[in-house]
């Protein structure tokens, strides 16, 4: 990838993300206007104001920097005044965050996250309501020990061989590789029903993934059979010197049967210096010698990209696709309250915990895949905002929540020395949680 196409990642990541930014500013500006807090400025984007309008009470500014904004609400920081004045209260100002009642300042929080996940729920409605469509696998697999010998998996363990189709899981239809993936990666430790198609019979599996520590999802050992029939072949690759052309199907490298690209892996590993490959085209049979590159982690890089599947989801009316999109949401809030169990349960960190860099460039990622790609993934970002804004963490603002219910509870106001701790005790947690996903990022850019 040249340095051109990683800017516009970068970019068009940093735009993605500010939209998701944005949405949750949006919902604590409209909370707070209609519960009566004083709101002093709205910006879109960050840094110094590039322009300014001011429309009422409102002053509506355009950042130097456009990636998500801020709301401004009058009084917000009188807890920091009232500490350095060693005040036994906050002021009780009419208008001011701190001088309206416990559960104003409770819907105000709430609506942050709130409007991400409507925000999700709306962008999925569009998107499964257009219909989209999106490259797949076979639903037939190929065992990972027939490709690295010796090791062990759940799908030996359960009798799978390679060539079985995986038709359903748990009752299920799996008719692609995306919906296997679905079924088996949420569901680390837990006892599956796979059925089966095998030489014309059908069959039932019991299986239970195992927890992949380095990236916290379930696997049971097996990858997706692909035909080696190259779908394209980059321009001044190790394949295009050859001579290979799209269509072309590889039958044997180095005398070698080749079924399923997993088998060409497996040569690969012992990295030779050349390739002696025999292909069909067109009914023809072909030989042509193939020098591949490999990198400093001895991956080998031969330029071809070989035929998926095109799955087209069906379109969706308005009522149909507003629920649809609800149940994408709730799916992937479920599994993203999943995925935090997992924190605690050894998995490797620096992998599994993504931090701002890795997130701008998997968002640009998506978005030069394609927009359908980058409103879906945006959409998942949404909903872990929402759900990490609601922990009852430090300055979060279900921390926030967590203070304003007991201050309810309590009928007092809260102690601007309690407020100031609670609030520099989060602020210290979240920049430490923040230099661990950075150098996290660090280590994936590292591998990239």
């Amino acid at each position: 990838m040249n340095f051109v196409q990683t800017l516009t990642q970068v970019l068009l990541g940093l735009i993605g993300l500010g939209i998701v930014v944005f949405v949750h500013e949006a919902g604590h500006f409209i909370a707070a206007r209609m519960v009566g807090i004083d709101v002093e400025a709205f910006s879109i984007g960050w840094g110094k104001a590039l322009l300014k309008k001011r429309i009422g009470p409102v002053e509506y500014r355009l950042g130097m920097f456009p990636v998500g904004g801020y709301c401004k609400m009058r009084g917000e920081n009188d807890f920091r005044e009232a500490y350095e004045q060693n005040a036994a209260q906050i002021p009780q100002t009419p208008g001011s965050y701190f001088g309206a009642a416990p559960w104003r300042r409770i819907a105000v929080c709430l609506a942050g996250p709130l409007f991400n996940l409507i925000f999700a729920v709306a962008v999925m409605a569009v998107i499964w309501g257009a219909g989209f469509e999106m490259q797949t696998l076979d639903n037939r697999i190929v065992l990972a020990s027939d490709i690295s010998p010796g090791e062990n998996y759940p799908a030996d363990q359960a009798g799978l061989k390679s060539g079985d189709r995986i038709v359903m899981i748990n009752g299920k239809p799996a008719v692609n590789s995306r919906d296997i993936q679905e079924a088996i990666s949420p569901n680390a430790g837990k006892n599956l029903v796979l059925t089966l198609e095998r030489d014309g019979s059908t069959l039932e599996r019991a299986i239970q993934p195992l927890l992949d520590k380095s990236t916290g999802a379930g696997r049971i050992g097996v990858s997706f059979w692909i035909d080696p029939v190259a779908g394209a072949i980059l321009p001044e690759s190790p394949a295009a010197i050859a001579g290979l052309r799209p269509g072309d199907r590889i039958l044997r490298v180095n005398g070698q049967d080749l079924p399923h690209t997993a088998a060409l892996f497996r040569i690969l590993q012992e990295q030779p210096a050349a390739l002696s490959l025999e292909y069909e085209r067109e009914g023809r049979l072909m030989h042509t010698a193939l020098i591949p590159v490999y990198d400093g982690a001895g991956a080998a890089d031969l330029g071809i990209q070989y035929q998926t599947l095109t799955y087209r989801t069906p379109s969706y009316t308005l009522p149909g696709a507003l629920v649809k999109g609800a149940s994408e949401a709730w799916k992937t809030l479920t599994l993203y309250l999943q995925s935090l169990s997992l924190l605690f349960r050894g998995i490797d960190l620096t992998q599994a915990v993504s931090g701002p860099v890795r997130i701008t460039v998997m968002a640009g990622e998506a978005a030069t895949a394609g927009l359908g790609s980058m409103a879906s993934f945006l959409s998942v970002i949404s909903i872990a905002l929402c759900i990490m804004n609601l922990l009852p963490l430090p300055v979060l603002d279900g921390g926030m929540i967590a203070l304003f219910i007991v201050e309810a509870f309590r009928r007092r106001p809260l102690h601007p020395k309690a407020l100031f701790a609670f609030q520099t005790a989060g602020a210290v947690l979240i920049f430490g949680l923040m230099l661990f996903a950075v150098f996290g990022d660090i280590l994936f850019l590292a591998r990239r």
